[in-house]
């Protein structure tokens, strides 16, 4: 009976990889990051990504604020800190149950919580605070499957106050995602 239980449930293995999420390759001057995202949980925010990814606007597109411990943020700027077009915001799914702990992908916004268009952020830590509650949080909606190793070395990167862009936490030297492709 045991040994029938134990091949019944690797039988139903192959329908849990069948049913995980889209995924997505980012490939960066400091290596690949692989992202799995949760298309059930925010459809409107992974069909609002993939649209950037799909048509081809994240190419080339920095990582321009990154604080070790917290964040790493990108996918608004050219390399000459130049904003990048966008969609219409999409409407905020942070009361989707998950969480923004390290390794997962979240959606940058303004303080309306429906203001997030194309900037996303890796947790380099758990950064609890940022999910809902009493009020919206910060939608996360993928999370890290391969290349958390790259996203240490750009937590590592010094950064600075950038005159161009007027922010603080903006890396010394480029760090380019170079393309990002689905891999579904």
């Amino acid at each position: 009976m045991m040994k029938y239980c134990k091949l019944a449930w690797l039988a139903l293995l192959p329908g849990l990889v069948w049913a995980s999420g889209p995924r997505v390759e980012m490939q960066t001057n400091l290596g690949k990051i692989v992202v799995e995202l949760e298309a059930e949980k925010a459809p409107k925010t992974v069909a609002n990504f993939l649209s950037y990814v799909d048509d081809g606007s994240y190419n080339n597109s920095l990582f321009h604020r990154v604080i070790p411990g917290f964040v790493a943020q990108a996918g608004g700027y050219t390399a000459g800190f130049d904003p990048l077009p966008t969609h219409s915001p999409v409407e905020n799914e942070s009361s989707n149950g998950l969480s923004n702990r390290r390794g997962t992908l979240a959606m940058a916004r303004m303080s309306d919580p429906n203001s997030a268009t194309r900037q996303f952020y890796f947790n380099l830590n758990d950064n609890t605070s940022l999910d809902a509650n009493v009020q919206p949080g910060y939608t996360v909606f993928g999370s890290v499957v391969s290349g958390l190793d790259v996203l240490e070395k750009i937590a590592d990167e010094p950064t600075s106050v950038d005159p161009k862009l007027r922010a603080s936490d903006v890396p010394t030297n480029p760090i380019v995602i170079t393309k990002v492709t689905r891999l579904d």
